[in-house]
């Protein structure tokens, strides 16, 4: 394993790609948090080349966030090698294809878990972009699931033929397609993976605390662990895993400083988009933001409504410190 790819996948703690959620802004929160790498919105690389101004925007990022990767997602070759093209204008850390995307208009088109139907294609692809990246120091990683349905399971096979094809570190997200985001992911499927494969396997799906990190480390024996829907809410996870590993303690952030992150985030969201746009796209980031907290029903059809971003902060703001009064009470 070379340096650069041994950086990116060395005990590693990824942010997965979010469609609608991992946008500039929120990459920048997750890596002040302890992120190690990060990763772009999956980006069309059709987009890229029929309308590159509008899909550029999507790749948007800062030094700061390195090392980051861009996440590409097509189902020709050719064009898929065009938009690696493109994204590799952009100085990314490493690219990474998408084959593992289980959204109905992603499947329509082919690409996404689709290509693990197709796997010739999947390999066309896979060798079509590694040309492009030829003499440079940028890896290529694949992103994939478990397989189609429980009844065409796949990703090891599939993984050994995406490595031959030149593919340098993979992500595994053990749930078929069918299985969508519902379910438990077979994480036994990781740890099958990680020993047929010579690349480094990142482990990926149901992460949801410092102890689901912990024990797919344990269990899989993979090289890092991503995680993707369970940072929605509580990027401070980064940090909370970074000092347990200082100090082999759980702990957790107090609220004052769970808020301070999420001011910084609506700031940086109003900066990038302003305050119009803003309001509407983090609706669902303060929904997620306030889940499962005494009384956020209430908070979020305000947030819902409210066109004011100080009148939206002080409701949130209120809301936690209620929570730490209930609790100490």
């Amino acid at each position: 394993m070379n340096q650069v790819i041994a950086n990116l996948t060395k005990q590693k703690i990824w942010l997965a790609p979010l469609a609608g959620f991992t946008d500039n802004a929120f990459r920048t929160i997750c890596k002040k948090c302890g992120a190690d790498v990060v990763v772009s919105e999956m980006v069309s690389a059709d987009g890229l080349i029929r309308n590159k101004e509008k899909s550029l925007k999507y790749l948007d990022y800062t030094d700061f966030q390195r090392p980051y990767g861009i996440q590409l997602f097509g189902s020709d070759p050719v064009i898929m090698a065009k938009g690696a093209e493109i994204a590799l204008a952009e100085k990314p850390d490493f690219i990474d294809v998408n084959m593992g995307c289980p959204v109905k208009k992603v499947i329509k088109r082919g690409a996404g878990s689709a290509l693990m139907n197709t796997p010739e294609l999947a390999e066309n692809i896979t060798k079509e972009i590694k040309k492009v990246l030829a003499g440079t120091s940028i890896p290529l990683s694949v992103k994939i699931r478990a397989g189609w349905d429980n009844f065409n399971i796949n990703a090891v096979e599939f993984g050994k033929r995406m490595e031959n094809a030149g593919c340098d570190m993979m992500c595994l997200h053990p749930r078929t397609r069918s299985q969508m985001f519902s379910g438990k992911s077979d994480w036994n499927l990781i740890k099958k993976l990680k020993k047929k494969l010579i690349i480094p396997i990142i482990g990926n799906g149901d992460i949801n605390s410092i102890e689901d990190i912990i024990r797919m480390f344990k269990e899989t024996g993979c090289d890092s662990v991503m995680i993707g829907r369970g940072v929605l809410g509580k990027p401070w996870i980064f940090r909370n895993i970074k000092e347990y590993f200082k100090s082999g303690e759980v702990l957790d952030i107090s609220w004052k400083e769970k808020i301070k992150i999420i001011k910084e985030h609506f700031k940086l969201e109003i900066e990038n988009k302003g305050e119009t746009k803003a309001l509407i796209e983090m609706r669902n980031h303060f929904s997620h933001y306030t889940k499962g907290l005494a009384g956020s029903a209430k908070v979020r059809e305000f947030i819902n409504r409210c066109l004011d971003s100080e009148d939206v902060l002080e409701a949130v703001e209120t809301l936690y410190q209620a929570q730490e009064k209930t609790f100490n009470g």
